[in-house]
């Protein structure tokens, strides 16, 4: 090899190895789980699309859940604390470990099962974690300090609850910062709130539950232009999914709808939603059904464990 080759292959490994550094160092969000509460399979399912995992066609899906990694300040946060709280962790721990906490804090969308149980993995019988942030808004902080079991995590200091307020950006470090904001959504224990992630400059949305569309004081569509990046509810795909029960009675925005409702959007503005929180007889939780086709096919997206966006 001469000598202007040998330069040649050292300034392109240089340009290489920079280029590779600057992408290590790019904060980014990992999804570790993509459905409703009640988790895939779902307990005392016994029709075809919890069969599936059963017989082996279908992998385990973990309750919808957000991780935002900082590899800066080496940090991570959990946007939802779900039963699934174990695999999710370590599932973590493979793409972005680290020597410090367990996690660096938790944001809190509301107290239905699916997203805050996994609070209980932090307390003596598990983990007995120490002074792990949670961050909610006052009514969520208020329910976790004044029932069981959640008293005791506070108790014994396994968690530091700290209220947020609505509207109002809470500041991570100089990079991220999380505002939430309120939903309307059944709000039996707390109301809920979707976050807006703030991550080096772009906007990332996160609404895993709400009720209609059309109960909401703002605007979704607009909401879905002046934002980078949105996981929208997409628990059901049409009226009718749930056999024997009036679905009135558990009103999100049908993905049906959703697509109709955001069918003028362009394409760039289309591809930004994702949805999540998908049931268990949700057809487009399978990757190959023709539900998740048909919503590929017209510019949407339906999120995957694993799958990682760059800020």
């Amino acid at each position: 090899m001469t000598s202007k080759h040998i330069l040649i292959s050292l300034l392109f490994l240089l340009v290489f190895s920079k280029v590779n550094s600057q992408e290590s160092q790019r904060c980014y969000i990992v999804v570790l789980g993509i459905v409703q509460d009640g988790g895939y399979p779902h307990a005392g399912c016994k029709k075809e699309c919890c069969k599936k995992y059963y017989d082996g066609k279908e992998p385990r899906h973990y309750v919808s859940c957000l991780a935002l990694i900082d590899p800066i300040s080496k940090q991570r946060w959990l946007f939802d604390c779900t039963p699934d709280f174990t695999f999710q962790l370590h599932l973590l721990d493979s793409i972005y470990p680290t020597n410090g906490k367990p996690i660096d804090g938790i944001f809190l969308t509301h107290a239905h099962i699916g997203h805050y149980t996994g609070l209980m993995y932090l307390g003596r019988e598990a983990m007995n974690s120490k002074d792990i942030p949670v961050y909610g808004m006052p009514d969520m902080m208020d329910y976790l300090k004044n029932n069981g079991p959640w008293s005791q995590l506070v108790k014994l200091n396994n968690i530091e609850e700290d209220s947020l307020l609505a509207d109002k950006p809470f500041k991570l470090n100089e990079r991220i910062s999380v505002t939430p904001f309120y939903v309307p959504h059944r709000d039996e224990y707390t109301k809920t709130v979707g976050y807006k992630i703030n991550v080096n400059g772009s906007n990332i949305i996160f609404i895993p539950d709400i009720d209609k569309w059309q109960k909401w004081k703002k605007d979704i569509v607009q909401l879905v232009k002046d934002n980078d990046l949105l996981f929208l509810d997409g628990t059901f795909f049409m009226n009718g999914e749930i056999e024997g029960r009036d679905m009135k009675d558990i009103p999100h925005p049908f993905i049906y709808e959703s697509m109709e409702l955001f069918k003028d959007l362009s394409a760039k503005d289309k591809s930004k939603i994702h949805f999540i929180h998908l049931n268990h007889t949700n057809p487009a939780l399978i990757k190959d059904s023709e539900s998740r086709k048909e919503i590929e096919n017209k510019g949407f997206h339906v999120v995957n464990e694993t799958e990682k966006y760059y800020f």
